[in-house]
């Protein structure tokens, strides 16, 4: 079966890499820029790292800073309002998975038409290149600078859904791990929590090649390295620039090889609780990979010794144990390991959401097909 490969055409990485982006936006003969951001990195000063780039390279720029944490229709609709308003014929995205997802609507619809809903009922479904997107990342943990995933949430219906299209990759990601080192500790931890699943799910993915494989592989022992070392001492620019690359990785992996049922799970956590999409799949990993596991055996055995996990002497069902608690232990360090019923989850939600979970894209591609009551008793162990 033949497979196609998705990333962008170009990636700036390392520290001061979007000392770069000036003069690669000049070249393209861009004039104006539609920032789309949120809030909290405008009053910490954080993207006037980007700001001071453009006017430094004459690009005039607009600025959308209304972004949420789990970015909504309305957001898309609001910077799309605002980037027709402007005139811009360039998106920019300056955040974490947030801002880019709510770019990627901004810039689908302003060239597609539409409402951005209308790209989630299946995979690939617009028919022109979204208006130039480039993503400048500050977290190492969704990867969505690189991917052809956005996460939208419908607010109505409580539901938050992915739209999956090849044109949603953006034409230049910038990661620079000196605008990381800003990141608190809990950001940090749980944007890396969210990359290891990236990694772990497509490695047992239905639809992993040996090209996913290879990178999630290698951003398994990246992350897995590197994360406590992040969140301990934020200034580590080692570690820094290693989750950097990790999550990276992680993205190349499962934007083509797609995720599973963590992640349609933590969908439903956030669009109906609003909760933080890392957290909720550092909870759920453990569990949902101890359901997989005794389908993807000798997978998860890989990914114990991609976890450091000395592996002598075990079958492959205890060294696949032993990968799921060397994730635990790794969520406990880093201050993930929580509980769903401490988040204000109730029981009288999970049947609709574990309906919609399957439902959802990325259950696709998870190894082993679960029931809407498999799904609850998954929801019913992390409570």
């Amino acid at each position: 079966m033949s497979t196609t490969f998705y990333m962008p055409p170009m990636s700036m990485m390392g520290p001061d890499a979007i000392k770069q982006l000036g003069s690669e936006l000049n070249a393209r003969n861009f004039n104006k820029a539609l920032i789309v951001t949120d809030k909290a990195l405008i009053d910490i000063k954080l993207v006037d790292r980007l700001t001071e780039e453009l006017t430094a390279h004459n690009i005039d720029f607009a600025i959308f800073d209304g972004v949420k944490p789990n970015p909504t229709e309305n957001n898309i609709e609001q910077g799309l309002e605002l980037l027709n308003a402007e005139d811009c014929d360039l998106v920019i995205s300056f955040g974490g998975g947030s801002s880019h997802d709510c770019a990627k609507g901004i810039a689908l619809v302003a060239a597609n038409g539409g409402h951005i809903r209308d790209y989630s009922k299946g995979v690939h479904l617009s028919t022109k290149p979204q208006l130039p997107l480039v993503t400048v990342n500050t977290t190492a943990g969704t990867a969505s600078e690189m991917t052809i995933f956005a996460i939208v949430t419908n607010e109505k219906d409580e539901t938050k859904y992915p739209v999956v299209d090849k044109n949603l990759t953006p034409i230049i990601a910038v990661n620079d791990s000196e605008l990381m080192v800003a990141m608190p500790k809990f950001l940090t931890a749980a944007t890396g929590m969210d990359a290891l699943t990236h990694a772990i799910e497509a490695y047992v993915s239905t639809a992993a090649t040996p090209i996913t494989d290879a990178s999630a592989i290698k951003a398994i022992e990246l992350i897995s390295s590197n994360l406590k070392a992040a969140v301990d001492n934020g200034e580590n620019r080692e570690a820094r620039d290693a989750m950097q690359y990790g999550e990276y990785l992680a993205g190349m992996a499962f934007s083509n090889a797609s995720l599973g049922y963590v992640h349609s799970m933590a969908h439903q956590l956030g669009g109906v609780y609003d909760l933080v999409h890392g957290l909720c799949n550092a909870i759920l990993l453990p569990h949902v990979s101890r359901f997989n596991a005794t389908l993807t055996t000798e997978r998860f055995a890989d990914i114990a010794k991609a976890m450091g996990v000395d592996t002598t002497g075990m079958d492959a069902i205890e060294a696949a144990e032993a990968g799921i608690v060397a994730i635990e232990a790794l969520s406990h360090s880093v201050g993930t390991a929580q509980k769903l019923s401490d988040l204000g989850v109730k029981q009288d939600k999970l049947e609709f959401m574990a309906i919609n979970a399957l439902n959802d894209a990325c259950s696709l591609t998870n190894p082993r097909k679960a029931s809407t009551e498999e799904i609850i008793n998954i929801f019913n162990q992390a409570m």
